[in-house]
């Protein structure tokens, strides 16, 4: 069974660093694509990084110099960090697994709220 269980969402003023972290289990970390997606009240969901099995990234182009997604496949881990903060980026974050035949399936995610 898939498990994605995300921490470190935290209240964080303008300006400020927080790095998000991922547990995954139930499936074959290291060959799968993963990634972080947010939503903010009222809003979709959106893509926010991702990153293959062999370390190729992705961005969102509001994110682009400021997010870093990594992981370590030995310790089945994924990470965000995330520096200059600002309260557009104040969402649930969720962990994301994609599945060549089922489809992404996401944790339960992690609430970061920046202040101004």
């Amino acid at each position: 069974q898939v498990q994605l269980l995300e921490s470190g969402g935290d209240l964080v003023q303008a300006g400020g660093s927080l790095r998000l972290s991922c547990a995954a289990s139930g499936f074959a970390f290291s060959t799968e694509t993963m990634g972080w997606y947010r939503q903010a009240p009222g809003m979709q969901r959106e893509l926010v990084a991702t990153i293959s099995g062999d370390g190729r990234t992705y961005y969102l182009d509001s994110v682009k110099g400021r997010f870093t997604i990594s992981r370590v496949n030995a310790e089945n881990t994924l990470y965000l960090q995330m520096n200059s903060l600002a309260p557009e980026d104040t969402a649930v974050y969720y962990c994301s697994v994609e599945f060549f035949y089922d489809g992404v399936q996401f944790g339960r995610g992690t609430q970061v709220t920046v202040s101004s």
